[in-house]
C-alpha cells in the first residue's frame, strides 16, 4: 500500500498524444449529444455509451444484454460494454484534430514557455499561432547568398533600364523638336516670329528632359531604398525570424523568397520544434548563464529551468502542440432534463461541440482541397476554439455582446468556485454548525456560547447515545422521537455531554493558525455564538455581523490534541511576530486607563490609610474618589496612588505588582507579555479574565 508521505505518486505534467490515446476509450467524431426523442446518448457522440460505458448499470444500448451476469460481454449490437453506469465518471475520450493546436496555457501563460524557449516575443508567437504573421522554420545559407547576388543583379538592370529609358526619352524628346522646328519654319515665313516660336518649342524640350532627368534620379532612389530594404530582410532572415505578411510578400515579389522555408500557425511551430536539438540548447544556456550578466543571463536562467524542468519529468516541448484533444467523461459534464422538456448543460458540452464542428469542416475543406485563405481562417477558427475549451479568460475576445461567456476547463478548476477549493481542499462536515457572532463578556477565555439548539443538533449523536443508556429510550428510532419534543432531560443529558468535550470556532479566511481555536462550550439561548472579546483579534473578528464556524472533534485523539494546542491559553502569541494577541483591548483597555488615571479636579485626601482594606472601604463608603490621589502606607513606606491603581493591582499576579502609574493600551501589552514569560499559563489566561471584567465593570462605572 503507498504511503500518505509518497507524493510522487501523483503527478501532473504534459501528456503526449500516445498517453491521451491510451486514456481515450474511443474517438469522438460527432458533436451531438443525446436524442431528443429517445434521449438516449447519439453514437459517436459526446456521450456515446459505446465509448463512455451504459448509462444504466448492467445494461447495453439496445438492450439485448441486461443484469449482472452479463459482466464484462462487449454488445456484438451496439459495441457497449455490461457494466456500472459510474465508468462515466472515469472513462475519456479524444478528438483528433485536423491540424496541430498550441495549448494557450505555455504560449499566454507568464512567462510564456514556447516564447522563452523558441526565443521569439508572445506577441510574434501569438501572431504566428492566428495565422497573423509567417515563421521562417528553415534557411538554405547557399540559396541565401545566391539571391543576394540576384537582387545585386537585379538592381542593377533597373538602373540599366532606367538609364536606357531616359536616352529612349531624350531621343524621342530631340527628334520631336526638330520636327517641330521644320514645322514652324513651314508655317511661319517672318523670321523673327519664327525665331520666337522656336525657342519656345526648344525651352519646352529642355524643361521636358529636365523633367525626365528628375524622375530618373527619384527612380533610381526608389529603387535603391527599396533594393536595400529587401537585401536588409533577406539578410535578418534566419530561423525563427518572424515576418508580416506585407515582408513576406516583398520577398516573393523581387523572387527573394526561394531561400527559405516558412509556415504559419501551430503547425510550423511544431515543425520547427522538431527541428531543435534541445540537449544542445541546454548546454548552451548553461554557458550564457555562466558568461553573461543582466538581462541575457536572466533570460537564460529562465529558459535553462523551462528546459531542465521538462527532461527531469521526461516531457517533450512538442506535446505542448496539441494534436489530440482529450474528452473528460460525461458525467463530469452533465447533461439534466428539466420539466417542460427542457435540457440545463454543462458550458464544457457546447465548447466541445465548437471544437468537433470546426475540426470536422476542417477537414472536410482539406479534403475538398479549398485554397489556402479559406484553410488558413479554418484552422484559425479551431485554435481559437481550442483556446476557448481550455481557458476562456486567457482566449481571444471572440464573444459577442450580451451573450453569456461560457465556463472553461480551467474555470472549473480556479476560483472560489473551483474543483480544488470547494470539492477537494474544502469540503462540508458533518458535526458542524454556523452563525453570527456576539460578544460573550461573562465568558472565561477558554469558553465559548453554543446555541441549545445548535448544541442539539451537533451533539446528536451522543445525546442519543445517552437517552438509550439512561432508559429514557429503548432504540434510536424512540431516541429521536424524544428528542424532538425537546424534553428537560434532553437538555441536562447535552450539559453532561458537552462537559470537557471541546468544539472548534473556525473564521474565514483562515490566514494563520489563530483562524480555527479550541474552546469548551457552554450553552446559551437564542441562535447567535457567544465569543470572549480577548480572542477577537487572533480571528480578526468583529460584531458587526461576522459569522462562524463550529467543528466537533469526535476521536480522543482530536479531542486530547484540541486541548492540548488549540485552546486559547496556548495561542496567546501572534505567529507573525511573537508579540501578545490575546489581551483586553477596546472599551476594556478604556476601562482600566479610566481607573488607573488620576482627577485632577479632585484634591489630595490628607488622610493617610494604613492598608489597602481601608482605602477600598473608604471608597466604599463614598468617603474618597476611586481616582482622588490619596497616601497609603504599602511595604512599610507612604505611597501616593489611587484606590483604582489598588483595585486594578488586585488583580494582577503578586510577581506583578505594584503599578503605579496610568495604563495604557500598550502598558497592557507590555503587562501580558511579562505575564507569559514569568508565570504559569493558567495564571496568564487567569490575568487576561480579571483584567477583562476589572476593565469592562470601570468602563461601566466611567458613564
Amino acid at each position: 500500500m503507498t504511503k500518505l508521505t509518497d507524493f510522487s505518486t501523483l503527478q501532473i505534467k504534459l501528456a503526449s498524444p500516445e498517453v491521451i490515446k491510451s486514456w481515450s476509450h474511443g474517438e469522438i467524431l460527432k458533436p451531438e449529444t443525446i436524442n431528443y426523442r429517445t434521449l438516449k446518448p447519439e453514437k459517436d457522440g459526446l456521450f456515446c455509451e459505446r465509448i463512455f460505458g451504459p448509462t444504466k448499470d448492467w445494461e447495453c444500448y439496445c438492450g439485448k444484454y441486461k443484469r449482472i451476469r452479463y459482466r464484462g460481454i462487449i454488445c456484438d449490437k451496439c459495441g457497449v460494454e455490461v457494466t456500472q453506469s459510474r465508468v462515466r465518471r472515469e472513462r475519456m475520450g479524444h478528438i483528433n484534430l485536423a491540424c496541430p493546436v498550441a495549448h494557450i496555457w505555455f504560449f499566454k501563460g507568464a512567462p510564456s514557455h514556447l516564447s522563452l524557449i523558441l526565443n521569439i516575443s508572445p506577441r510574434n508567437l501569438a501572431g504566428v499561432i492566428y495565422f497573423a504573421k509567417y515563421l521562417v522554420i528553415e534557411v538554405d545559407k547557399d540559396l541565401k547568398k545566391s539571391t543576394l547576388a540576384n537582387l545585386d543583379r537585379q538592381f542593377t538592370d533597373k538602373i540599366k533600364e532606367l538609364d536606357n529609358q531616359l536616352k529612349l526619352d531624350i531621343k524621342t524628346a530631340e527628334t520631336a523638336q526638330a520636327q517641330t522646328v521644320k514645322d514652324i519654319k513651314a508655317k511661319i515665313k517672318a523670321k523673327e516670329q519664327a525665331e520666337m516660336a522656336v525657342n519656345e518649342a526648344s525651352l519646352k524640350t529642355k524643361r521636358a528632359l529636365a523633367s525626365f532627368r528628375e524622375i530618373l534620379v527619384n527612380e533610381k532612389e526608389t529603387a535603391k531604398e527599396i533594393f536595400a530594404t529587401v537585401k536588409d530582410l533577406v539578410k535578418r532572415v534566419h530561423p525563427h525570424t518572424v515576418l508580416s505578411e506585407e515582408e513576406y510578400l516583398k520577398l516573393l515579389d523581387y523572387n527573394a523568397g526561394d531561400f527559405t522555408t516558412v509556415g504559419m500557425g501551430a503547425e510550423a511551430i511544431l515543425e520547427l520544434i522538431k527541428k531543435i536539438d534541445f540537449d544542445k540548447l541546454t548546454v548552451q544556456y548553461r554557458l550564457d548563464v555562466q558568461n553573461y550578466s543582466g538581462q541575457r543571463q536572466i533570460k537564460a536562467i529562465k529558459c535553462l529551468r523551462i528546459l531542465e524542468s521538462f527532461h527531469k519529468v521526461g516531457i517533450d516541448p512538442a506535446w505542448m502542440i496539441t494534436t489530440v484533444l482529450p474528452v473528460i467523461p460525461p458525467d463530469l459534464r452533465p447533461m439534466v432534463q428539466l420539466s417542460g422538456g427542457h435540457f440545463a448543460s454543462s458550458d464544457i458540452n457546447d465548447l466541445y461541440r465548437r471544437v468537433i464542428n470546426r475540426n470536422n469542416r476542417l477537414k472536410h475543406l482539406m479534403n475538398l482541397g479549398a485554397p489556402e485563405i479559406i484553410l488558413r481562417n479554418e484552422k484559425r477558427m479551431l485554435q481559437e476554439a481550442v483556446d476557448t475549451l481550455i481557458d476562456s479568460s486567457q482566449a481571444r475576445a471572440t464573444r459577442r455582446r450580451g451573450v453569456k461567456e461560457l465556463r472553461s476547463l480551467a474555470d472549473m478548476l480556479r476560483g472560489k468556485q473551483g474543483r480544488f477549493r470547494q470539492n477537494l481542499l474544502g469540503k462540508r462536515v458533518d458535526y458542524s454548525g454556523r452563525s453570527v457572532i456576539v460578544v460573550g463578556p461573562e465568558l472565561n477565555l477558554n469558553q465559548a456560547g453554543i446555541p441549545k439548539q445548535m448544541a442539539l443538533e451537533i451533539f446528536k449523536p451522543y445525546v442519543l447515545r445517552e437517552l438509550i443508556n439512561r432508559g429514557l429510550a429503548p432504540n434510536v428510532k424512540s431516541a429521536k422521537n424524544v428528542l424532538d419534543r425537546r424534553p428537560p432531560e434532553v437538555f441536562d443529558i447535552l450539559e453532561d455531554v458537552i462537559k470537557d468535550h471541546p468544539i472548534l470556532l473556525n473564521r474565514a479566511p483562515t490566514l494563520h493558525k489563530l483562524g480555527i481555536q479550541a474552546f469548551f462550550p457552554v450553552l446559551v439561548e437564542g441562535n447567535a455564538i457567544h465569543l470572549h472579546p480577548c480572542v477577537c483579534a487572533g480571528y480578526n473578528a468583529d460584531f458587526d455581523g461576522d459569522q462562524m464556524a463550529v467543528h466537533v472533534p469526535l476521536s480522543k485523539d482530536a479531542m486530547k490534541e484540541s486541548i492540548e494546542f488549540m485552546m486559547p491559553k496556548h495561542n496567546l502569541l501572534k505567529p507573525a511576530d511573537g508579540s501578545p494577541v490575546t489581551l483586553p483591548n477596546k472599551q476594556m483597555a478604556l476601562g482600566i486607563y479610566y481607573f488607573t488615571s488620576v482627577n485632577n479636579h479632585l484634591s489630595v485626601d490628607s488622610t493617610i490609610f494604613s492598608s489597602e482594606k481601608e482605602a477600598i472601604l473608604a471608597y466604599q463608603s463614598q468617603v474618597i474618589n476611586s481616582r482622588q490621589l490619596i497616601k497609603i502606607r504599602m511595604d512599610k513606606a507612604i505611597i501616593d496612588t489611587t484606590v483604582g491603581r489598588i483595585l486594578f493591582n488586585q488583580a494582577l499576579p503578586a510577581s506583578l505588582r505594584f503599578i503605579n502609574h496610568p495604563v495604557k493600551a500598550s502598558d497592557i501589552k507590555a503587562l501580558i507579555k511579562k505575564a507569559i514569560a514569568v508565570c504559569t499559563p493558567d495564571e496568564t489566561v487567569k490575568l487576561i479574565d480579571d483584567l477583562k471584567n476589572f476593565g469592562f465593570n470601570a468602563v461601566t462605572l466611567s458613564g
